[in-house]
């Protein structure tokens, strides 16, 4: 497969090809607001590559993965557009204007599941609940912690948290490393209410920038220059690709491989929820990934390199997916291409709650991204309450 194919299949992910008549029109890659006309089944199209060259570019093909085409026995050809879905501007509104409620409630739910740690020697500590929900409160209403106090003194008006901590404690409980572990937890289990409705998966990772820098050597042209860069938290995440919930998820430095990570994401969700077929990027192809999603009961769809040789025999869970990309590459490529969903999770979760952190210490960036993840789940369960019919129960 060349880069005209894969840029054409992001073209078509992104809704970019249309049809329009007895053509389409496909957006530029490049330039925002440019569209060439496309003809699919004659392979023709007005851009410049196409006129240069003569091939099938990249909107050519956009056009073709955004439509099916069958060609019967008498020779004509039936196509059929992908089917798209107007926005179900009730259910979103509905969803919106109780956003903060759900989550509250929610959120007052999932904690009362933590049980508070023994002490028998000090000064009383403050409840365990209570400064989790503080923590991701927080970080879902995008104030610092001293402005943050009056909204912790109206949740305990309404009964969600026992005592109002002090603003500079929400912010030494965010950097306990203890705390990480529990986020971890409650991320998953705020995701088994959609457990009914999410079979396909998919993994990625995004980072979260911090507010140091790290000093590096720029040896541009040769001469060794003193700079600088921000430091930044690697999420390394699972995804139902029908709501976009976190089902598991693991934190690293900026180094983190995200190949390294993929073992404990795929165990995670497959210990919940039933997964059909596991999608994610070229980063994590490796036989033994390949093999773990096999050996949990779902289909691998991870896109080979270029310099992947042609594999004999189906005795392998490798071989059985190159096997299966060789048969038909775009059915292939377009259950891979539901990977896209992660990016459109790492969107909403940075829209939303930011896409840096304000802790100071590394485990509290880490932590912080916890919470936004965590934020993001009670969020897209209450949506989906609405929106499915399903339970808010978490």
């Amino acid at each position: 497969m060349d880069g005209r194919q894969q840029r054409g299949m992001a073209i078509a992910a992104s809704g970019g090809a249309k049809i329009d008549g007895a053509s389409w029109r496909v957006d530029s890659a490049s330039t925002s607001g440019r569209r060439y006309r496309v003809n699919p089944l004659a392979d023709s199209c007005t851009c410049a590559d196409h006129d240069a060259t003569g091939l099938r570019c990249k909107h050519v093909w956009a056009a073709i993965y955004t439509m099916t085409a069958e060609t019967h026995d008498d020779g004509t050809v039936t196509t059929t557009t992908r089917v798209t879905y107007a926005q179900d501007w009730s259910s979103y509104n509905a969803a919106q204007c109780s956003e903060k409620d759900s989550f509250l409630s929610l959120l007052a739910d999932l904690c009362e599941t933590i049980p508070q740690p023994e002490q028998t020697i000090g000064r009383p500590r403050l409840p365990l609940a209570d400064m989790i929900y503080a923590c991701t409160f927080k970080v879902f209403s995008g104030f610092s912690s001293r402005r943050f106090t009056s909204d912790l003194r109206e949740a305990q008006a309404r009964g969600f948290i026992s005592k109002v901590p002090h603003f500079n404690s929400v912010t030494g409980y965010m950097a306990k490393p203890e705390l990480t572990p529990i986020l971890q937890d409650l991320i998953a289990l705020s995701s088994l209410p959609l457990r009914a409705i999410e079979k396909d998966f998919a993994a990625d990772s995004s980072g979260f920038s911090g507010r140091h820098f790290d000093r590096w050597l720029d040896e541009k042209h040769g001469i060794p220059r003193d700079r600088k860069k921000r430091e930044w938290v690697k999420a390394h995440v699972m995804v139902g690709t029908l709501t976009n919930i976190v089902t598991a998820v693991e934190m690293s430095d900026w180094k983190g491989a995200d190949t390294t990570y993929f073992p404990a994401l795929v165990q995670a969700t497959a210990k919940d929820f039933d997964v059909v077929e596991i999608s994610a990027d070229k980063a994590y192809l490796t036989k033994s990934n390949v093999e773990l999603v096999e050996e949990v009961g779902a289909t691998p769809f991870i896109p080979f390199k270029s310099n992947t040789k042609p594999t004999l025999g189906i005795g392998s869970a490798w071989a059985r997916m190159y096997h299966r990309f060789a048969a038909d590459p775009d059915t292939f490529m377009a259950h891979y291409h539901r990977r896209s969903n992660v990016e459109t999770t790492f969107s909403m979760i940075k829209a939303k709650f930011g896409a840096s952190v304000m802790s100071k210490s590394p485990t509290g960036q880490i932590n912080e991204v916890l919470c936004k993840i965590l934020a993001h789940n009670l969020v897209v369960v209450g949506q989906a309450a609405i929106e499915y019919g399903t339970s808010a129960a978490v």
